[in-house]
């Protein structure tokens, strides 16, 4: 049985079965689902090789997951720009604003799951407060594009050069004041997120 701290290991066989080391019990992509939506922490493991695939269970997880009828959760626009983000030179940047930006959805969605709980029962003009959190998601999201963007501009600076044509170069300055306006969004989108936890 594993530490109080260490994730569960699943151990996944030849034949697709997935072995469950802390119940010691097989369980199937649901299970592990569900142990997700818990905040149960496993990692799989290869039985044979021992290595680590937990990256591509989650993947297959969320595969099964939207080709269930009525489950679809990832839009067509953010899958194809996902898919275009691939061995692009953002691919690096990717990965940590997606986790940051579910962090702060997840915050956000607490607070509106609380405020929610507080208020059932409450007179209809109390209950218009609850509007509050879901601009509030809102916002984040939209600060979050905009981030993203700024930091995609420092990345591609001559997005609308014609072919074949030298680019203009930037001021040094404007580079600076860029980099500087990014930083400045960053610490305050970290600020907002700690004052949220």
């Amino acid at each position: 049985m594993p530490a109080k701290d260490e994730p569960v290991v699943i151990k996944k066989y030849a034949n697709r079965r997935l072995y469950n080391t802390g119940t010691s019990t097989y369980v199937t992509l649901e299970d592990l689902a569900e142990m997700v939506k818990k905040g149960e922490d496993f990692s799989v493991q290869d039985a044979k090789t021992g290595e680590d695939i937990t990256h591509s269970v989650l993947t297959q997880i969320i595969f099964e997951l939207e080709n269930k009828d009525g489950q679809n959760m990832l839009p067509i626009s953010f899958l194809r720009q996902l898919i275009s983000f691939y061995g692009d030179q953002m691919q690096m940047i990717v990965p940590s604003f997606l986790e940051q930006s579910m962090i702060a959805f997840s915050k956000e969605q607490e607070r509106f799951r609380e405020q929610l709980k507080a208020s059932i029962g409450k007179s209809p003009m109390e209950m218009m407060k609850i509007a509050t959190p879901m601009k509030a998601i809102e916002d984040q999201a939209r600060r979050n594009i905009e981030m993203f963007q700024n930091a995609m501009r420092l990345f591609t600076p001559f997005p609308n050069a014609p072919q074949g044509s030298e680019p203009e170069q930037p001021k040094t300055n404007e580079k600076s004041d860029e980099l500087k306006e990014l930083k400045a969004q960053i610490a305050a989108m970290q600020r907002k997120i700690d004052s949220m936890g």
